[in-house]
């Protein structure tokens, strides 16, 4: 089977089963609305991508009381007596940061570029985003 195309909304929704089946598969699978282009991609592979192409530049130090994590380059930080407590923080506060994004961050020019982390975040379950701040590979 090869790539699907389809070249408008109601065409795509004619024929989701094909497209959602290409997604689950694989394939390129695409449709255009007006001037755009949407690609429809399984959420497994697109996390494994993202993963693979965004690694996570978490530090967790250890300090005097515990440790404390932070993203450089993102307003987050985390603080826990233990390792497991300070990722499992981490992994709230970058799911907030990324709640603050959809909402607004995204528009931010300072803010742009995280699409793809954002899009991690929002694709991992806890147990992957804590194994993807401790650097754990999935």
């Amino acid at each position: 089977m090869s790539a699907v195309h389809y070249d408008s909304y109601s065409d795509a929704r004619t024929h989701l089963k094909d497209l959602l089946d290409a997604a689950d598969e694989g394939r390129v699978a695409a449709v255009r609305r007006d001037s755009g282009r949407t690609a429809v991609v399984d959420v497994g592979r697109l996390r494994r991508y993202l993963a693979s192409v965004c690694p996570s530049r978490a530090q967790v130090v250890p300090e005097a009381d515990g440790w404390s994590v932070l993203v450089p380059g993102l307003p987050v930080t985390a603080d826990g007596n233990s390792f497991d407590e300070a990722v499992k923080d981490m992994a709230d506060a970058l799911r907030e940061y990324a709640e603050d994004w959809q909402e607004r961050l995204r528009l931010a020019p300072n803010h742009q570029d995280n699409w793809g982390l954002v899009q991690l975040i929002e694709l991992s379950d806890n147990e992957e985003l804590r194994a993807w701040i401790a650097g754990v590979p999935r």
